[in-house]
């Protein structure tokens, strides 16, 4: 463990020095190659901003609507079957598009709740095994230029499905 608190005090001033001395070798300027690379990823985020905009827009319509309650209390049977507290649909529902509107939506859990509770330990064990879907696949392809996903979305929903389930689980086998 030791080493690794070592390695990892001096892997990044390895990094900057390696770039720098393999630039010198190379007779490269670095310093222009870093303000190309910064053009380039600028225009990275000028292409993505419409549809972060259009995510955070759709997700702050969603929770200002009351959407997420009434889709909440509408599948509470399917719920309350599955041993799953329906208070968290909202979570998981917002956690495929953003996590910071998530994580709001937890602190909320915790201030009703508590974090020491069995909603808020199992909502911070959700938290932890899902991914932001859409958020992720609208930058990451967008600046990839993909257009066709194939089975990428079925596979990303399948997987956060079961990081909920295991959720579930752990959070009943831990507490």
């Amino acid at each position: 463990m030791r080493f690794i608190i070592y390695l990892s005090d001096y892997i990044i001033p390895f990094i900057f020095f390696y770039i720098i001395g393999f630039a010198l070798l190379s007779k490269t300027n670095s310093y222009d190659e870093f303000v190309e690379g910064a053009k380039d990823g600028f225009k990275v985020v000028v292409d993505i901003l419409p549809t972060l905009i259009g995510l955070m827009v759709a997700i702050g319509v969603l929770r200002a609507s009351g959407a997420l309650n009434i889709i909440s209390d509408l599948i509470k049977p399917i719920t309350n079957m599955l041993h799953f507290p329906s208070e968290l649909v909202p979570v998981a529902i917002i956690k495929m598009f953003s996590s910071s509107a998530a994580t709001s939506l937890v602190l909320d859990i915790f201030k009703e709740f508590g974090p020491d509770s069995y909603l808020g330990r199992m909502v911070s064990i959700m938290m932890s095994c899902t991914e932001t879907i859409f958020y992720t696949l609208a930058v990451y392809f967008m600046a990839a230029g993909v257009k066709k996903t194939r089975y990428t979305l079925i596979g990303c929903l399948a997987t956060t499905l079961t990081g909920i389930i295991v959720s579930v689980i752990m959070t009943n086998l831990a507490f």
